[in-house]
């Protein structure tokens, strides 16, 4: 069990009773934490280190997939600060966040963005490996950084995760046994016990007992698991300083506040759940109320073709924000044509749009890497005098389209009726979808003019928006 740390203001660090604790108590080689929002799941993540802070020779390293995500108001490095600055804990920035305690011990926090950023780890062996929402992570990384989970420090190697359920995520099927396959939920008698596996040609072997599996499989060493949920209701720090916190997830799409309210494993969207057609009111004309515009392109450049007689299409549309905080999507935009005609659209509507609306923020995509750099200061050269800005998208489709989800599904979004309507939403509808045919060049541009409405300028608040 994770002792007390008792401060020279007498204050303590420990775990709150209940899941935070058995999380921290646990002897698993693997162990995962969660499968809400709001169970204190960082906090528990960053409390499992400080047991072995006085060996000089202990280094853990705490994962999140993105960068920035480690950055990120109120997330990963912001918390540590409340725990690690009161117990001597020296903090550093560059090449990345780390902390170092008197004895030399450090705890690392990195990212592993793309599925081959994992090399960069060849030759390491970390004592603790730690993953900050699991689900966001390929599960390739995850079985190749178990190679780097090792210890010549004299603590045996092990593994802590956090995560919100995800019924599509690889995490699902490794925590399945902990969840009733009929409602999704976690089953309570098995939270925190430990069973034991093998990886035999990528295929995962469960059994009971380590014994089982030694008789079974001879020469191969069993790894130790257990899961361990928490919702809301177990942090209870968290409900008495911000009581408001569960009308935020109350707040979200049905399915949204299942998975993190609940902790519900199988429920997932299906097409029509994000975006149903009934849910938005079209009106005649534009409000005059309108305090602030966004034009948000998605962009393609391919032409139909015998070969793909349907490719991507370069999507826009135009949303505003009321003044009584409704949202009004106002125009939309969608065609398929190549680069050099596309360029020339967005600045003729990027003409229009100061025509008729003044004030305009116009948003462009930036892919990762120099090519996208390169391309979106090309474009932010073409709507020279305007006001343009680039904004590199990270994460999941669903995961950017779930905080305009949740207001469309409220009943706060106005469509304002033109030509564009039926298509602009029969492709909402829709999505998500696994239909090949079925395009979703809309839900980007709509989802990524929303996170800028909401979020203005500040990069934060747009990621403050993704946050869950």
């Amino acid at each position: 069990m994770l002792d007390i740390l008792t401060l020279k203001n007498e204050d303590k660090i420990a775990p709150q009773l209940g899941p935070q604790e058995a999380f921290l108590m646990t002897d698993a080689d693997i162990a995962i934490y969660g499968g809400a929002a709001g169970g204190g799941k960082t906090y528990a993540l960053l409390l499992e280190p400080l047991r072995h802070i006085d060996n000089p020779d202990f280094g853990a390293v705490i994962f999140r997939r993105d960068a920035v995500q480690i950055t990120n108001e109120g997330g990963l490095f912001d918390t540590s600060f409340s725990i690690y600055s009161q117990i001597e804990g020296l903090p550093k920035l560059s090449p990345h966040r780390q902390w170092t305690f008197p004895s030399g011990s450090t705890i690392t926090f990195n990212h592993l963005h793309n599925e081959y950023d994992v090399n960069d780890w060849q030759g390491a062996q970390i004592p603790l490996i730690g993953y900050d929402e699991l689900t966001h992570f390929e599960e390739s990384q995850f079985w190749y950084m178990l190679s780097r989970n090792r210890s010549m420090c004299g603590v045996k190697p092990y593994v802590r995760a956090t995560c919100n359920p995800d019924a599509d995520s690889w995490v699902a099927e490794l925590v399945a046994w902990w969840i009733d396959q009929d409602t999704g939920y976690p089953i309570p008698e098995r939270s925190g016990i430990i069973r034991y596996f093998v990886r035999v040609d990528s295929k995962m072997i469960w059994a009971d007992t380590r014994q089982e599996l030694i008789n079974d499989y001879p020469g191969l060493i069993p790894k130790s698991f257990t899961f361990i949920p928490a919702t809301l209701d177990d942090n209870v720090i968290l409900i008495n300083n911000d009581p408001e916190y569960r009308a935020n997830l109350m707040a979200l799409s049905r399915v949204e506040r299942e998975r993190l309210l609940m902790g519900n494993w199988k429920i997932k969207h299906s097409a029509g759940t994000y975006f149903p057609t009934e849910c938005v009111q079209i009106i005649s004309a534009i409000p005059t109320d309108v305090t602030m515009w966004v034009r948000r392109w998605d962009l393609a450049a391919t032409e139909p073709s015998e070969v793909n007689p349907s490719p991507s299409a370069t999507a826009s549309v135009l949303m505003g924000r009321r003044s009584n905080g409704r949202l009004v999507i106002a125009d939309g935009i969608s065609l398929r044509k190549p680069a050099n005609i596309i360029r020339d659209v967005i600045l003729n509507t990027a003409q229009q749009d100061r025509a008729f609306h003044k004030r305009v923020t116009t948003v462009i995509p930036q892919d990762p890497g120099q090519a996208g750099k390169d391309q979106s200061a090309s474009l932010i050269a073409h709507l020279y005098g305007y006001i343009v800005k680039a904004v590199r998208e990270t994460g999941p489709k669903a995961t950017r389209a779930e905080p305009l989800s949740a207001q469309w599904q409220a009943g706060n979004v106005d469509i304002v009726e033109g030509f564009w309507n039926r298509d602009y939403l029969r492709e909402m509808a829709s999505f998500p979808s696994e239909e090949k045919t079925t395009h979703d060049d809309y839900v980007d541009a709509s989802s990524g003019a929303f996170l800028e409405v909401v979020a203005g300028t500040r990069d934060i608040d747009r990621w403050r928006a993704l946050a869950t």
